[in-house]
């Protein structure tokens, strides 16, 4: 791939004018105390769904359950994927793929760091199955299992704007597999060389986006995650 000049200091400009708190309109959507220790009662949809934070989440003793883990700003700060994706969309297709497997999901929040391997191994260690998902705000999504290192995986979905709603539902069936002791035949990923160029300015925009919810030092809260018609 070509070196690209103007590309990287448009990357660089944005980078700067965020980090100084001069985040281009297009791309800014945190609130007012974005960053701040505090965690978020409650945020809600347009299509009525809702994540709410329920106290410190507790390692699970069920061996059907699968821990989806989601990244600071998933669902609040944030509420779409990278390419415009509703997170309520994103976990209910998720969910349903580990329901379709006679699993249950659950839910907790991944708050003090934003990288997408620790957040999947996180919620892994605090599944009753040893199994679980992470899952940043742009999208990028890691099945993970508890024994294993933070940087290994079971499966990395790593072009976020290419991971469509099928698969995440599939991602979902695959963690509830893993759970289940079998091995699974891993997911077919897309792979094209034009999508990092295309959309690296806004990733890494939104990126430091996810890491200004960051509360460190603070466990993984238990998330109650409902919709419209529940």
């Amino acid at each position: 791939m070509a070196y690209d000049e103007k590309l990287v200091a448009e990357i660089t400009r944005r980078v700067v004018e965020a980090l100084a708190g001069k985040e281009p309109a297009a791309a800014s959507s945190s609130p007012a105390n974005a960053g701040s220790a505090a965690p978020a009662a409650a945020a809600a949809s347009e299509d009525g769904f809702t994540i709410r934070e329920i106290g410190e989440a507790q390692v699970g003793t069920y061996p059907d359950e699968v821990v989806i883990g989601l990244a600071p700003a998933f669902g609040t700060a944030q509420k779409k994927t990278i390419v415009g994706v509703p997170h309520s969309q994103v976990l209910r297709e998720i969910a349903a793929g580990i329901e379709e497997e006679g699993l249950k999901p659950r839910f907790i929040k991944v708050v003090d760091i934003s990288d997408v391997s620790f957040i999947a191994r996180r919620a892994a260690t605090y599944s009753g199955s040893g199994i679980g998902i992470g899952i940043q705000s742009k999208g990028t999504t890691v099945i993970h299992q508890k024994d294993l290192f933070p940087l290994s995986n079971l499966e990395l979905f790593p072009q976020a704007p290419l991971i469509t709603l099928e698969m995440y539902r599939k991602i979902g069936k695959n963690a509830a597999r893993y759970a289940k002791g079998q091995s699974p035949v891993p997911i077919e990923a897309e792979n094209d060389c034009m999508v990092r160029p295309a959309f690296q300015t806004k990733a890494a925009i939104l990126h430091i986006k996810e890491t200004r919810e960051i509360r460190p030092g603070q466990a993984p809260v238990q998330l109650e995650v409902k919709w419209r018609d529940e």
